[in-house]
Order: C-alpha cells, then sequence, then structure tokens
C-alpha cells in the first residue's frame, strides 16, 4: 500500500496523461486513516522542514555556458529539441536542468536579468511540487518564469496566480519577451476583461491570473460540463449537438504556480466562492427595510450582544420578546419566530458590525466589499443573505436586488484539484503544518541572494489612537526631516485617510494609497522610495510591490516602515516590514500600537486594558512590555480561532461534496 503521507515523485509528467479533455486532479480520501496520517506528516513537516532535492546549479550554470556563444538561430533550435523531449519524456530532472539552463540564457537575452541561484534554487522548487519560501524582494517574479517555462515547453497549460490585477498585469508584461523568446505565449486575465477575452487568454500557454478570476472561470466551466468532463464525449458532442467545449474557459487545472500563497492558500481559505444571478423582489427589499427599522429600536446589551471576535449578533431573551411585540401586528413572514429573528439579526450586523471604509467603500452610489487582506475593493462581490441590501438600506442608497447561488465553491477545495500545485511566498513557517494538512504542499526555505539589513528600531504601544498618531506624525517629520522614505501601514481606509489629514495639518507633503487610490497604485509606489517620500498606504502595498530606492536613499538608511496596527496573523505583519531593507538593502522599521486597537476591541479584557492604559499614561516601567504581550497574545488567539475555522469549513465542505455527488449534482 502507497504512503498517502507523500507525494508522488514530480517526474516525468507527460501531456498525454493529464487524465480527460478538462483535466483535473480526483478528491483525496477522507477516511480517518489517510486525515490522521496527513495530520501526522503535517506536524512531522512543522519541526523538520522539507527540503526538495538540491537544484543542480552546477550542472545548469555548465550547460548554460555552452548555450551563451550560440546566435538566436541555434538557440531557438536548442528549444525546438528540449521541447520536443520534454513532450515524450515529461518533467524529468535532467531535462529541468537543461530547461533551467535556456531559460536563465534567455532571460539575459530578453529581460537583461540573470537568475540568481536562489532564484534557480527557487525554480527547481516550484518544479518539483513544493513551495517556496523566499524573502521579499529575493525576485520571486522570476523565478517562477523557470518552472513555467519548463512545465509549458513540455504541453502543460500553466496558470501563475496571484493576488491582484496590478500584479497580473505588471508580471505578464515584464516577463512576456522571455516566454515569446521561448516561443511560449503569456497572457493577462483580469477582471475588466469581457467572457471572450479571457477564454482566449487562457488558450495561452502561461496564463497570469488572480485567484478570484480563475476560480469563478473555474465554476463557470463546472456549469457547462456538468458532472461528465470525459475525453471522448467532448469530442464527439459536436457532431451531434453544441459544442460545449467552445463556452469553456480553462483548458483543466493542470500546472499552478500560486504567488503569495500563504495569502492566497491560507488567508483566504475561507472566502466562498459563490456564483449567482440576479433576482429583483419588491417584497423582499420590504422585508430588508423593516428589519432595518426594527433592529434601530433594540437597545445593545439589553435587547442584543455584540460579538465582534466571531463577527456575531446575538438577540437576547428579552430583545426577542421586544421583537416578537413589535412584529404582531405585522403579520405575514414576521410571524415566524426563527426567520424574524435570524433577519433582524442580521439587520443588527449591517448597523453595528460592519464599518464604512474599514469594511466597504461606497463609490458611485453602491456598496463596495473591501478585502481585508489587500486593502482593495471586489466590485463584484456582495454579501450574502440580505446583509448587503441591509447596508445600502443603512447608507441610504438604492437596494440591489439579492443575489440566487447557482454554484459554490472554496479556495481549499478548488486548489487541492489541481494536478500539480506550487507555490512561493517570503512569510509560510508560521502555516507550514497547514499547508502540507490541506493542499499536500511541503514547505522549502530558500537563503537569500544577500544577508538581511533590515533593522527593528523599536515597537511602542500608546494607551489611545489619539497618542498613537500623534507619536507616527512626529516620526514622520524626524526621517523626512533626514531625507529618508517613509511608508506608514495602516488596516482601513479610514485610518489612512484620518492619518494623511494629521500629516497635512502638520505640513507634510504624503501620499495617500487605498482602495480609492487603486487607479494610481504603480505610480505612488514609483514615488515610494525617493528621498523624503511618505507614503500611507493600507494593506494595498503589503504584497508584491516593489519599492525601489531613489539616489541617495541607500546612504541615509533606506526606507523606513512604520505598521500602525498589528494584523490578524504575523505573517501579514511580516510582509508590510518587507517592504524595506530588500535584496541587501539598507532598511528599518518600527510598530507604533494603542490599546484601542481592533485586536484588543474584541478581546473580553475591558478590566485589564483600562489597568494597562493608566500604567502607560503614568509611564510606568514595564506596562510597555506588558501591552505588547497582551497585543501579541490577542494575535496568536486571532490565528487560533481563523485556523480551527478553515479546518471546519473544510470538514464542511467535504460532508456537502459528498452530498451533492451522491445526489448527482455539482458544487
Amino acid at each position: 500500500m502507497p504512503d498517502p503521507t507523500s507525494r508522488p515523485h514530480p517526474v516525468p509528467i507527460r501531456p498525454g496523461l493529464t487524465g480527460g479533455a478538462y483535466p483535473e486532479r480526483p478528491p483525496d480520501p477522507e477516511d480517518w486513516l489517510h486525515t490522521s496520517l496527513h495530520a501526522l506528516a503535517g506536524l512531522a513537516r512543522a519541526v523538520v522542514p522539507g527540503r526538495a532535492g538540491r537544484c543542480p546549479l552546477g550542472a545548469i550554470h555548465q550547460l548554460g555556458q555552452g548555450l551563451a556563444p550560440l546566435n538566436d538561430q541555434a538557440l531557438a533550435e536548442q528549444t525546438r529539441f528540449l521541447r520536443l523531449d520534454l513532450h515524450r519524456r515529461g518533467l524529468t530532472d535532467d531535462l529541468l536542468i537543461r530547461a533551467f539552463a535556456l531559460v536563465s540564457e534567455i532571460a539575459g537575452r530578453t529581460l537583461g536579468l540573470r537568475p540568481y541561484d536562489t532564484q534557480l534554487s527557487g525554480g527547481w522548487v516550484l518544479a518539483h511540487g513544493r513551495l517556496a519560501e523566499m524573502a521579499t524582494g529575493e525576485g520571486k517574479t522570476l523565478t517562477a518564469t523557470l518552472a513555467a517555462g519548463a512545465a509549458a515547453l513540455a504541453g502543460l497549460p500553466v496558470h501563475v496566480i496571484t493576488v491582484n490585477d496590478y500584479l497580473v498585469r505588471r508580471d505578464a508584461e515584464t516577463t512576456g519577451p522571455l516566454y515569446r523568446g521561448l516561443g511560449l505565449s503569456v497572457a493577462a486575465v483580469t477582471a475588466d476583461q469581457d467572457p471572450e477575452s479571457r477564454r482566449q487568454g487562457y488558450r495561452a500557454d502561461v496564463v497570469y491570473c488572480t485567484n478570484k478570476q480563475l476560480a469563478f472561470d473555474y465554476l463557470r466551466d463546472r456549469l457547462v460540463l456538468g458532472n461528465d468532463q470525459g475525453r471522448l464525449r467532448l469530442q464527439l458532442e459536436p457532431l451531434h449537438s453544441g459544442d460545449r467545449t467552445a463556452r469553456l474557459f480553462l483548458r483543466g487545472l493542470c500546472f499552478a504556480i500560486v504567488d503569495e500563497a500563504d495569502s492566497v492558500l491560507i488567508d483566504e481559505a475561507r472566502t466562498p466562492l459563490i456564483l449567482s444571478r440576479r433576482v429583483d423582489s419588491p417584497e423582499e427589499e420590504q422585508l430588508f427595510r423593516q428589519a432595518v427599522d426594527w433592529a434601530g429600536r433594540l437597545t445593545p446589551g439589553a435587547d442584543f450582544v455584540l460579538d465582534r471576535a466571531r463577527g456575531r449578533v446575538q438577540l437576547s431573551d428579552g430583545g426577542s420578546d421586544r421583537l416578537a411585540a413589535l412584529a404582531d401586528s405585522a403579520g405575514g413572514l414576521w410571524r415566524g419566530a426563527r426567520r424574524r429573528d435570524e433577519l433582524v439579526e442580521q439587520a443588527l450586523a449591517a448597523l453595528h458590525l460592519y464599518e464604512r471604509d474599514r469594511h466597504y467603500l461606497v463609490r458611485d452610489g453602491r456598496v463596495l466589499i473591501i478585502d481585508e487582506h489587500t486593502g482593495r475593493t471586489m466590485a463584484d462581490r456582495s454579501w450574502e443573505r440580505g446583509l448587503h441590501q441591509m447596508i445600502e438600506i443603512r447608507e441610504g442608497l438604492s437596494v440591489s436586488g439579492r443575489n440566487e447561488h447557482i454554484a459554490r465553491l472554496t479556495y481549499q477545495r478548488f486548489f487541492r484539484r489541481y494536478q500539480w500545485l506550487s507555490g512561493m511566498t517570503g512569510t509560510a513557517r508560521e502555516v507550514r503544518r497547514e499547508l502540507w494538512s490541506i493542499y499536500r504542499l511541503a514547505v522549502v526555505p530558500i537563503a537569500p541572494h544577500r544577508p538581511c539589513q533590515r533593522r527593528l528600531v523599536g515597537a511602542r504601544v500608546h494607551a489611545d489612537g489619539a497618542g498613537r498618531w500623534a507619536e507616527v506624525v512626529r516620526r514622520v517629520q524626524d526621517l523626512q526631516a533626514a531625507g529618508r522614505p517613509v511608508l506608514v501601514g495602516t488596516r482601513s481606509v479610514a485610518d489612512s485617510e484620518h492619518l494623511g489629514t494629521l500629516l497635512q495639518a502638520a505640513a507634510i507633503p504624503h501620499q495617500v494609497l487605498n482602495a480609492r487610490q487603486d487607479a494610481d497604485e504603480a505610480a505612488i509606489i514609483a514615488r515610494a522610495g525617493i528621498r523624503g517620500a511618505v507614503t500611507v498606504a493600507t494593506n494595498m502595498a503589503g504584497r508584491g510591490t516593489d519599492i525601489l530606492l531613489g539616489a541617495g536613499v541607500t546612504e541615509l538608511g533606506g526606507l523606513h516602515v512604520i505598521a500602525t496596527e498589528r494584523n490578524d496573523a504575523g505573517r501579514i505583519d511580516r510582509q508590510l516590514f518587507g517592504r524595506c531593507g530588500r535584496q541587501g538593502d539598507p532598511g528599518s522599521c518600527e510598530v507604533q500600537l494603542s490599546l484601542e486597537d481592533d485586536l484588543l476591541r474584541d478581546q473580553k479584557g475591558g478590566r485589564p486594558l483600562l489597568l494597562l492604559g493608566a500604567l502607560l499614561r503614568r509611564g510606568v516601567p514595564g506596562a510597555e512590555s506588558l501591552a505588547l504581550l497582551f497585543l501579541r497574545l490577542a494575535q496568536r488567539s486571532r490565528e487560533r480561532r481563523h485556523r480551527a475555522l478553515r479546518r471546519s469549513l473544510l470538514r464542511l465542505e467535504t460532508r456537502l461534496g459528498r452530498l451533492l455527488a451522491f445526489s448527482g449534482r455539482m458544487e
């Protein structure tokens, strides 16, 4: 019996053996034995990080020296020979060595860049179906081209997946000359493209896209295919009926490289991907308006309890009785106690849990959800069960139709369907056990090309938000006077704009980057590293962005980063710090926190927080260290809760998948 805790060796992968006209990986067995063995393997890998076979750097460099004297025509001939061998034999290690040498040579000729040894090692990890943990600034964009180019030359459709459309366009444009030099086509698939443009894009050899667009297009394909994706049936179908394959977006789930993998595979794992259609119902709108009206008459504490940590509202017995009295004369759907309570609890959440410019923006008469992980708006996404419509009512906007679900999936289930999955990120060590247990992805750390010179100059905690913002303004003023560029990270649009107002009052020139300025992102980032620049940004500037240092900045100490709040996971904090001190450049960072931050606001520790605040105001020795410990414990508690929710959701999705499969339906 094969060991279920190990993945098969990655060679050979043969295009002819990818499994049907729409290839994807069948679900793993979910019996208790396989689950237990995978959990034990994940625990072992958390203690002893997994390692792919060592990259044969010497052999790659030796082959590369033989390619260097060749002219472009001779190099194209070498590419043709390699492509034939890859099609015949698959991604064997000896062919990967040839492919890496070839990609490196063509990268030097087309991009003016040759992969460092660290990038070759990272590409080797990707080609072997593992996750490369590479420090920020190590050049993951070029690293991905090594594995993507080899797989595409072997005839496999390759998806390079990242977190937003800005990075999709940037990376596809940057790497395009390299792929075309290999005789491969490359495309970027983004949210603003029409369906036919996306279909054309997915036909390219290498496709850059976001996880969201990819997963939704997969769901659309599942609706077209139904339960039948067999090669023979799809090939014969045009002979007697309409050709379904012409309506498909993807060519299956063959080979994926996930950039910023912890963000996509962990932070967004619980995000439900719901394909829906709009249903307009005046009766439902009236129902939602009535729920919001009654919710506004209820008293916090007496009639309902807010659980901010879990994002829930619960009516008390007294609140339920009061609601029943309010609904007594309404009749109709309001007579059912359970439905009545659920509707009003949803309305209470809309009124008390969701904050404008933190959870959503209002733009052009629409409520746009803000992605908490990226700081960007999600224009095509809405909350379910009437919550979106109730927030529109709260904001005095026209009420949109409710979305009726057609298909549903989570990223956890989606990415497990790739026949070959790999990834890159700078922050994976904290979640390596979870990455293995869910996705069978072993984390392999890659040493940096140059030693990191980033310095953490300190962490401070203030009794309140006002004190924190005043200190941030003072620090920015001092750093700008010294000529150093400064990046200030905030968690919400509201905080970034509040700090922008304070900086303006202090006559400090600055730029704000949040979901309102997403169209100007590239220009703002391009100026963020010049002498004396001040940039205030949400998490939009936390992942995948390269802030290049301007003239003379290195001698001054490089970019300085100020974090103004802890995120839900320490990994996300480290992503922000990674904007400075890249590739051996100097840089520094600091943390300015307050006892009014979200992490502590959600904790049930009112009295300790009041005591800590009093101690901080009096400057009692040790109070700041105690407050930092309190914040770190709150962050770890949030990390554990989210991990448990992801695990619970995966079990629920697995059970649901079995039920739907038994009934003959898809997701």
